[in-house]
């Protein structure tokens, strides 16, 4: 752990780049768990949480790949600056949901919010390998990747509590300032974010980008392989929307939902730390990426059937330590197969298909969750996750990661 995090005080570029996505992920959840609690509370129905969650996910997967080459074209920097000041405004959007009468500002707002992190997303992940020498790779990765699950953590649990204590529109304040903030971080990032373009290099238009870089995916099937891994936990994301549910099933109101997406993150955030030793062991990505998303899966078949609520906290917490670490091991892996030149598009592709996965996991779920039950959800959705873990194991059995095939490039910290 101590020489894991010690590339924080190493490295002050990266420093702030973790630490403004920190504030971004905790403003995201300071607003999206007091909102889940506050829709069904002014409508009376579990419909417009799953229907924001789906427009949250559905957004992010329709604009990725026209992001994805923005991140490859112009400055990431500033496009992590301008996303966050947009993503403002959609917070500030959610000051007047109200009544079931206001209830579609929460989806506006959450669209805005949603085009913003559209943006944020590529280019921040893109520009991690250039703010890492090679030799910080793989500490930076399990750092980095530990930051949505510390601040899942802070910003569900501590969303929860002062939603009990201070309603749910004190959270969107703390949010609308975490944004300001974080713009503050990402100006304080001295390393360029993108290696030196070729003298006479151009990144081609919109829609030629993009083809290309889906013909490269397409023609490399472990780049293939890696962008479609996370689809598995996607599929199985519907389990969200049943959580504020969950919790008035046991009875624990808005904390113990607040709980639940803690737990959630406290997975996320411990699973990317540990799994330190196995990035720098290539052989065993392709196995522990299957293994993640199957103990995933099982995690939550075992909390469908499951009555006590610790219980399901720590069912809740070893399917997202599995999640965590699947998501940082396919990140790292992703790092060593593509150029910088084409990384903002192709991990704008891989995000995309596993948002896609994600809304479309919970548009089934909202289509049902008022008519069946919660444990029958949990099920389901962990069902599928499981499934798709087997096959994916199956078809990707004869490939190896032993050897990354692009470098990233480096330049001086200062």
């Amino acid at each position: 752990m101590t020489s894991t995090l010690s590339v924080l005080t190493r490295n002050r570029n990266f420093r702030n780049l973790f630490l403004a996505e920190l504030v971004v992920f905790g403003a995201d959840w300071f607003v999206m768990v007091p909102l889940l609690v506050l829709l069904p509370k002014l409508t009376g129905s579990g419909v417009w949480g799953a229907l924001v969650l789906a427009v949250d996910t559905g957004i992010l997967a329709l604009l990725l790949p026209y992001a994805g080459t923005i991140a490859d074209r112009f400055d990431r920097r500033k496009i992590m600056i301008i996303s966050n000041v947009a993503a403002l405004v959609g917070v500030l959007l959610l000051l007047g949901v109200r009544s079931a009468g206001t209830a579609w500002l929460a989806m506006l707002g959450i669209g805005v919010v949603a085009v913003a992190k559209a943006f944020y997303s590529p280019a921040a992940q893109a520009a991690l390998p250039n703010v890492l020498d090679p030799e910080e790779l793989a500490a930076g990765n399990a750092v980095a990747g530990s930051a949505w699950g510390t601040m899942t953590i802070v910003g569900a649990s501590l969303g929860g509590v002062l939603t009990a204590i201070a309603g749910p529109y004190a959270c969107f304040w703390v949010g609308a300032v975490g944004l300001v903030v974080a713009a503050g971080l990402a100006t304080r990032i001295r390393r360029p974010l993108q290696a030196p373009r070729e003298q006479g290099t151009v990144v081609p238009q919109t829609w030629t980008a993009i083809r290309e870089a889906l013909g490269y995916i397409g023609h490399r099937p472990r780049v293939l392989a890696l962008v479609t891994v996370k689809s598995a936990v996607g599929l199985g994301n519907g389990v969200l929307t049943v959580f504020p549910l969950l919790a008035g099933l046991y009875g624990v109101g808005p904390i113990g939902a607040g709980l639940l997406f803690a737990v959630r993150g406290a997975g996320a955030l411990v699973g990317p730390i540990l799994m330190r030793r196995v990035l720098t062991n290539r052989a065993w990505l392709l196995p522990g990426l299957a293994l993640s998303m199957s103990a995933y899966g099982l995690a939550y078949l075992g909390t469908s059937v499951v009555s006590w609520f610790p219980l399901v906290l720590a069912l809740v917490f070893v399917a997202h330590f599995a999640g965590g670490s699947n998501w940082v091991m396919s990140n790292f892996a992703l790092q060593g197969e593509v150029p910088d030149r084409l990384r903002g598009r192709v991990f704008a592709t891989d995000m995309m298909l596993a948002t896609l996965a994600i809304s479309v996991s919970q548009l089934v779920v909202a289509a049902v969750v008022d008519v069946v039950d919660e444990r029958v959800i949990l099920a389901g959705c962990g069902l599928v996750t499981l499934t798709y873990a087997v096959g994916w194991r199956i078809a990707t059995r004869r490939l190896s990661l032993t050897n990354p095939v692009a470098a990233p490039q480096a330049t001086t910290v200062s």
